[in-house]
């Protein structure tokens, strides 16, 4: 059977893209083109071999894990250094909208961007040998 192998692409909607754009390039160090934001597979595998991986996961209408966002998207993004990721946003003005935590599978900080949309920051960290 034919599968899906990943996400190709994310669209979402902004009060002014070129804002947008600005915003997660200062803030977050990423780097837009004319089609918007990429991200090259290999360099999250090469950093993370085993613990890059994208989540799909769909939550119920009344979560609260999108809070204080009142969009019905959040954005995951992985990072390779999540306190640079943290320091970068304090430079630019930007300060998490909650405490970052810190698990077995990653550690994770949250901003809310131009448009009010909630924005994870994954840094995984890779399983121990073996598994």
């Amino acid at each position: 059977m034919a599968k899906v192998i990943g996400v190709g692409g994310i669209f979402f909607l902004c009060a002014d893209a070129e804002v947008t754009k600005e915003w997660y390039t200062s803030v977050l160090g990423i780097q837009a083109s004319e089609y918007g934001i990429s991200f090259s597979h290999a360099e999250s595998a090469k950093v993370f071999p085993k613990g890059a991986m994208t989540i799909f996961a769909p939550f119920k209408s009344d979560s609260d894990y999108f809070k204080p966002s009142d969009h019905d998207v959040m954005f995951n993004l992985m990072v390779d250094d999540l306190g640079g990721i943290l320091q970068q946003a304090a430079a630019a003005g930007v300060s998490p909208v909650q405490p970052r935590e810190d698990h077995d599978y990653g550690s994770f900080a949250w901003l809310m961007d131009p448009d009010g949309r909630k924005v994870e920051l994954w840094e995984p960290k890779e399983p121990p040998s073996g598994t």
